[in-house]
């Protein structure tokens, strides 16, 4: 059996300052050409793992390979990092003085100077940035910076790209365009890469595999359509879909059957109807979402979530039946 593109094994890191920080106990494998999302909360150990794959930190115990071979960690390389792989960091790392293509020609070497000239301008058009060529970076918004340091990043043409929450600078339009960017340069340029976000959407929308980390642990992998309809932890369910858990009585009177210790249900999964029933939650906030609403219901200081996607149809105020037309179980 062919050996994993990138694989972690038993993979532990822990700090002396705070033995509950970092990752316990990893064991993953990330094929070659995926794109993968790490995804938890803050604090659950997320850019620690990042950094152990590309080689910054070194591991407390367990291994870790890139093609079979040994990821070497701070200690055993003059300069820290994997050679096939490159990081683009929060901060960019740009020269803020220099030129767009300034910035983008010195990742690559001198020996041809016309091929040097033509990637670092293929590259700008690749992304969208060619018309900033003689742009200062302290002249360009943060959208358009992220676009130079991604160009530099994969000039070098690495196997794999890591991504340490790459869209947190990024307001909503940009971020939109940035996931799009990346999933095209995926696809175009065979690159595998591996993000990490505390933004469930980032995984969603873009990942081929998802991890779910929590309080340093890996605890749910897999494609995310799989994960997200059938998430085998409570946490994941939260994270990824702001899943609600559902007392068992209360459960009962909404006609579920069901001897788990644990229902939890998505906000989509509610239907909302006008007739009248003496089981009636009342709406108590509504958030206009656009063409959706987030609506907060509540009886007998039982609280629920439920998406309407015909906005102004309710009131707050008002009376509606509740119908879940689909649940989890948990254990």
């Amino acid at each position: 059996m062919p050996e994993s593109f990138i694989s972690l094994k038993n993979v532990s890191k822990h700090y002396s300052v705070d033995l509950d920080a970092g990752v316990s106990d990893i064991n993953l494998t990330i094929d070659k050409g995926e794109f993968v999302a790490i995804v938890g909360e803050s604090g659950s150990g997320k850019s620690t793992l990042l950094k152990l794959i590309f080689g910054t930190l070194a591991p407390t115990a367990g291994e870790l390979t890139f093609n079979g071979a040994h990821i070497p960690g701070p200690h055993e390389k003059l300069l820290p990092g994997h050679d096939s792989m490159k990081m683009l960091s929060q901060d960019f790392n740009l020269n803020l003085y220099a030129k767009v293509y300034e910035n983008i020609e010195s990742m690559l070497s001198n020996e041809n100077v016309q091929e040097k000239k033509q990637r670092s301008l293929d590259m700008m058009e690749l992304l969208g940035i060619g018309a900033l060529a003689e742009k200062r970076i302290v002249e360009l918004s943060g959208g358009e910076q992220q676009r130079v340091a991604l160009a530099r990043a994969i000039i070098t043409r690495p196997e794999v790209l890591l991504l340490d929450e790459p869209f947190s600078q990024l307001d909503a339009v940009l971020k939109t365009q940035f996931r799009a960017d990346l999933k095209r340069l995926g696809n175009d340029l065979g690159i595998t890469i591996i993000m990490v976000s505390h933004d469930p959407v980032d995984g969603l929308t873009l990942a081929d595999k998802m991890f779910i980390l929590k309080d340093g642990k890996l605890i749910e992998s897999g494609d995310p359509a799989s994960i997200y309809d059938k998430p085998s932890h409570i946490y994941t369910a939260r994270l990824l879909g702001n899943a609600f858990s559902l007392p068992s009585e209360e459960a009962k009177t909404m006609g579920i059957k069901s001897k788990a210790a644990n229902v939890m249900i998505y906000p989509e999964w509610i239907q909302l109807k006008s007739s009248w029933t003496s089981k009636k939650y009342e709406i108590e906030e509504i958030f206009f979402r656009g063409f959706y609403e987030d609506l907060l219901l509540e009886r007998k200081g039982i609280r629920i979530h439920a998406i309407n996607t015909k906005p102004g149809m309710y009131k707050k105020g008002q009376g509606v039946q509740v119908v879940i037309e689909r649940y989890l179980e948990f254990d």
